[in-house]
């Protein structure tokens, strides 16, 4: 194939010029208009790039915050305590005067009981034996003496016929006395070792239920040892220590919230009696609340929360635990007017839960900075969203800081 190429004939003074074909022209536009597309792609995309470049300052925009409005409310102090819950009555059945082997325990925990009803035997044979010679013997010395008391009166008899001395009528008297003071001695001792034989057969002292079982058979028990524990939960006792300074807030009549962990139930009741000395090594004193609870549903042993009100209920502005920084007896906090934020500071009359209770010098309506207050300068300016709005709005509506796109 022939390539465009000039070619000079000999003796022409101009060379004549061949063409190549059409389209080896186009070549070149081609590229030309690519590399133009190009350059205007590229134009645009800078110029777009430069146009969401934020050229304002971020500290002078408004900073968005979420408030809520102070309301009017009343501050009443209130003193918390911790208190437990006992039964009425409890029994720790066990010997008090011998030691011997368990030989039955008839009960287990949460058994019913009625007064009087056998809870467990011990093996007291040797007390038994020990009664039963006691017992022989005093009738013994009851005898002995019977016999001396009737001699000596015979003798007293045989005195006025002048057949006995003075002296021998003494001596049989004196032998009767030391007789019945032998027999006294002998009955004393019995009815010691029938007290011993009584200890071996332990009854409910009264109608209750069983809260331990301590033993099985086949322990050895010693006086003062407990073989089982019941407990009366017809009525409960609430028992409290307070300092000594909250004497006279738990006088006798005051009422009182409490609340029971153990099945998490609210109920009231008075302070029923109180103890008119403190304990001389902690300083606190002693009262007790009596909750009537038929249905036995409180366990006893377990945790109480008390809650007493002191005073008189005071004027005050409530406002959330969040929205303030509370120092002592003082809380900073922000409010917003007109969109600006201004940093106040209220004293504080107590708090209760997450609300915070300041003195009315906060007037009620204020809104109240909740969040964002970490970031905000008295004198900023705020974009401020009301909570019952946040609340109000679905998420999938929201920015990541809660706030409306």
């Amino acid at each position: 194939m022939n390539s465009p190429e000039a070619k000079s004939e000999p003796g022409a003074g101009t060379p004549t010029i061949i063409k190549g074909p059409p389209g080896s022209r186009r070549v070149p536009v081609i590229i030309g208009a690519i590399a133009l597309v190009v350059l205007l792609l590229g134009a645009l995309m800078v110029a777009r790039a430069a146009s969401r470049v934020n050229r304002v300052a971020l500290s002078s925009q408004p900073k968005e915050v979420t408030v809520i409005t102070a309301k009017a409310g009343h501050y009443r102090p209130v003193r918390r305590y911790v208190g437990t819950l006992e039964p009425w009555v409890e029994a720790k059945l066990g010997p008090q005067l011998i030691s011997a082997y368990v030989g039955t325990v008839l009960v287990r925990p949460g058994d019913a009981v009625k007064r009087g009803q056998v809870v467990a035997t011990l093996d007291c044979r040797n007390a038994s034996a020990s009664s039963r010679a006691v017992s022989l013997q005093a009738r013994s010395l009851q005898a002995q003496q019977q016999a001396l008391a009737h001699e000596a009166s015979r003798i007293a008899e045989l005195q006025q016929g002048g057949f006995a001395s003075p002296n021998e009528i003494e001596q049989k008297q004196a032998e009767s006395t030391a007789k019945q003071a032998d027999l006294e001695s002998t009955e004393a001792r019995l009815q010691r070792a029938t007290l011993e034989v009584n200890d071996c057969v332990l009854r409910a002292p009264f109608a209750g239920e069983i809260a331990t079982r301590s033993v099985d058979p086949g322990a050895f028990v010693h006086p003062g040892e407990s073989v089982a524990t019941i407990v009366d939960r017809a009525t409960v006792r609430v028992t409290v220590e307070v300092p000594e300074i909250d004497f006279e807030y738990v006088a006798p009549g005051t009422l009182a919230r409490i609340r029971a962990l153990a099945n998490d139930r609210e109920l009231a009741g008075t302070i029923a009696r109180r103890s008119p000395a403190a304990d001389p090594s902690t300083r606190t004193v002693h009262f007790e609340i009596d909750v009537p609870d038929p249905k036995r549903q409180l366990p006893v042993g377990t945790t109480a929360e008390l809650t007493i009100d002191v005073g008189k209920p005071k004027p005050a502005t409530e406002v959330p635990l969040i929205a303030a920084s509370v120092r002592g007896s003082k809380a900073a906090l922000f409010t917003v007017q007109n969109g600006i934020a201004h940093k106040v500071h209220c004293l504080v009359q107590g708090e209760q839960g997450e609300t915070l209770f300041l003195n009315t010098s906060l007037p009620a309506g204020s809104e109240i900075v909740t969040e964002g207050r970490a970031l905000l300068k008295d004198g900023d300016a705020v974009h401020a969203v009301h909570e019952a709005m946040v609340a109000a709005t679905p998420s999938s509506a929201l920015t990541p800081k809660g706030m409306h796109l």
